[in-house]
């Protein structure tokens, strides 16, 4: 979804198994998810501040709450499908493959090369591979889910074991099966 900007980014620290994040929503929905210990973040921060016109700023928020109630599912087992409004802010083929990301099943896998395939870049690993690093909005827009063609996990921002725990939360790992 394209957001309106200038909008205002509400943040929060929220609490997981796997470490605490930061979120971050506006009016149209949540549009950051990342890791607190990530050492990229600071960046991530001032590109959320460009991509949407305001600078974060803490507080509370509708779609934190539901969000923090959604995740909590997930890391039970009791939640494949995240329904929460995304506000995707980046650069129309980053947004492209956020999407595209967003079609890959829970418990399954794609390689970067299959991925860029379906989002038209065929050839394009790369190109695929710095946009799904430049995901701000982590499990939910589930890039976790992108390994390498050899079935490595290849890179993850959150870091690689985080990457292995979530795809073996979600059986991924386990089948192997690429999507």
């Amino acid at each position: 979804m394209m957001v309106n900007r200038p909008a205002p980014v509400t943040t929060t620290s929220l609490d997981t198994p796997l470490g605490p994040m930061l979120a971050g929503a506006t009016r149209c929905g949540i549009c950051l998810l990342e890791f607190a210990d990530r050492p990229l973040l600071p960046i991530r921060l001032r590109s959320l501040e460009a991509g949407f016109g305001n600078p974060p700023a803490p507080g509370n928020h509708p779609l934190l709450d539901r969000l923090a109630d959604q995740l909590t599912e997930y890391f039970a087992g009791t939640r494949q499908d995240f329904e929460i409004p995304l506000a995707l802010a980046g650069t129309a083929f980053q947004e492209h493959v956020w999407r595209r990301l967003l079609r890959i099943p829970y418990g399954r896998t794609v390689s970067y090369a299959e991925l860029a395939r379906r989002a038209g870049s065929p050839g394009g690993s790369r190109a695929v591979g710095r946009a799904n690093g430049d995901n701000r909005i982590a499990i939910v827009v589930p890039c976790h889910r992108v390994i390498r063609a050899n079935g490595d996990l290849g890179g993850y921002g959150g870091g690689l074991g985080r990457k292995r725990q979530l795809l073996e939360l979600e059986g991924g790992l386990a089948q192997a099966p690429l999507f």
